[in-house]
């Protein structure tokens, strides 16, 4: 009986009624729906951009990277933001500096100023999701943790969806500065919603301060280390390699100071308990392959197959739509199942559908076949990662939610950053081995073809991308293994130790 107030009490936010809840809710997706809108959109325009700009592929992908070497900078400050200035505030403040950056970057007159208005969106858009992760699971009872994360997955459904198809239409049809420039009014209805309806905090904990040297430490150590992976290997003058041990180097001294210091960045004790690091462990690895790869396939059709960014938006639809469906089933089926059951055939499902799209992948390729592959690897995407996370943050008591909801994004975050920087690498080096003295990975020389040219080089270009999907078809296989660490007991029991422990220290 007293366990329903125990929890509240203990962390001062009241419970929130269902009405309620859901209104909170519909604020926490619109927000999110335009940082993931924005992602996809992008993703389709990359070829665009490179050819307009005239750039080559190792830097157009800063314009992907930049963004998410942003959200990796900010998103450790998330936690402790949360605290010193309170949800709504945060939350506010996030959205107001992504919808500047989208301004700025629509207006932008060469790849460096569209790279750099990028990182101003990633400052914004990397509080968003943890801030509104957070309020919601504040807003909910821990044994509707999984249904709370499915509502985080109406953006990856809309997305996907929308994003590309609408991207790939501006493009064709108007410019790539609308790619950006849409974001202005469902920023501008976001910021409204917000301003209205996200519950006033209580007062922040006393006390608790910002991890200043942890913050020197991490956020240039994980710039460092992921430039370094996106670097032109193997070039004259090149400073990957330099750049990859300063940022471990780095990194590895923020984690020795995380584990000794009171109040950390990050608190990576979290990574101690197994019922966390299981599921951090596998979306970092689901994620490295999974984002990483999703730069690849607009390029894939584009640059081998010939088709509009319109095209490329129409034929991913199919795959967003299995992801996102099976994304709403498996967040309510965490809350009744054991979650490393879900999250296990998942991740064998979607390894499964991405190798048998790799080993297909060719210049004549059906689109029936393609498609069909695709499918069934949404469908394991969508069984992964809402139960993954709902399982990672549903063992916290809530005073450590904030802080487990900022450290699984950024796990995630970090693994979808070296990702992609590691298959611009891998595509670039298997561009230019079959155009040889093609600047940029090849990109330019693709687009200086005619049609009867590109078509002869078909390919060797698909036999490139097969390649490089290898090695992501490979980190998802990996991610079976944390996998097995995922609790087979059902989430009853879970959401009533975490009661429990409130009841203990209240």
């Amino acid at each position: 009986m007293s366990t329903t107030t125990a929890g509240p009490a203990a962390t001062g936010v009241p419970a929130a009624p269902g009405p309620r809840t859901a209104a909170i809710a519909a604020v926490v997706v619109l927000g999110s729906l335009m940082t993931v809108l924005d992602t996809t959109i992008v993703n389709v325009a990359l070829n665009h951009l490179a050819e307009d700009f005239h750039a080559p592929l190792a830097t157009i992908q800063w314009v992907t990277t930049g963004y998410t070497l942003a959200l990796a900078t900010v998103t450790p400050v998330t936690a402790w933001a949360i605290g010193r200035f309170g949800t709504r505030r945060l939350y506010l403040t996030a959205l107001t500096l992504f919808v500047l950056g989208s301004l700025l970057a629509g207006t932008a007159w060469d790849a460096p100023s569209l790279i750099a208005f990028r990182v101003l969106q990633g400052l914004g858009g990397g509080m968003v999701m943890p801030v509104g992760m957070t309020v919601l699971v504040r807003a909910s009872d821990p044994a509707r943790t999984g249904r709370t994360m499915s509502v985080l997955g109406i953006p990856v459904l809309i997305g996907p969806l929308a994003g590309p198809v609408l991207g790939g239409w501006l493009v064709d049809e108007a410019s790539w500065r609308w790619v950006f420039l849409v974001n202005l009014p469902i920023g501008a209805l976001a910021l409204v919603l917000a301003a209205r309806l996200l519950p006033r905090d209580a007062a922040a904990a006393a006390g608790r301060r910002l991890d200043l040297p942890g913050l020197l430490m991490l956020s240039p150590g994980l710039a460092a280390l992921i430039h370094g992976l996106g670097a032109e290997h193997g070039r004259p003058g090149a400073a990957g390699p330099l750049s990859v041990l300063a940022g471990a180097v780095l990194v590895a001294g923020f984690v020795v100071r995380a584990l000794t210091v009171r109040d950390p960045l990050l608190d990576l004790r979290l990574l101690g308990r197994r019922a966390f690091a299981g599921p951090a462990a596998t979306m970092a690895l689901f994620g490295c392959g999974y984002f990483g790869s999703m730069l690849l396939l607009p390029l894939y059709y584009q640059l081998v197959r010939g088709q509009s960014a319109t095209d490329v938006g129409l034929l991913g639809i199919p795959q967003a739509l299995a992801t996102g469906i099976t994304m709403q089933f498996s967040g309510r089926l965490a809350d009744r199942f054991a979650p490393g059951r879900i999250v296990l055939a998942g991740v064998a499902v979607a390894t499964a559908g991405f190798l048998g799209f790799t080993v297909q992948l060719g210049a004549a390729t059906p689109y029936w076949h393609v498609t069909a592959a695709l499918v069934v690897m949404g469908t394991g995407v969508g069984m992964t990662l809402m139960p993954a996370m709902a399982a990672a943050t549903r063992g916290v008591a809530p005073v450590e939610v904030p802080a487990a909801t900022t450290l699984v994004t950024i796990v995630q975050q970090v693994a979808g950053s070296v990702g992609t920087a590691l298959m611009s690498v891998l595509l670039s080096a298997g561009l230019a081995e079959r155009l040889p003295g093609a600047a940029g990975g090849g990109l330019a020389a693709v687009h200086a073809l005619d049609p009867a040219a590109r078509a002869a080089l078909a390919p060797g270009l698909a036999d490139a991308f097969r390649g490089t999907y290898g090695w992501a078809v490979a980190l998802l296989a990996l991610a079976v293994l944390p996998a097995l660490l995922l609790s087979r007991r059902t989430p009853g029991g879970a959401a009533e130790r975490v009661k429990s422990r409130q009841l203990r220290t209240s």
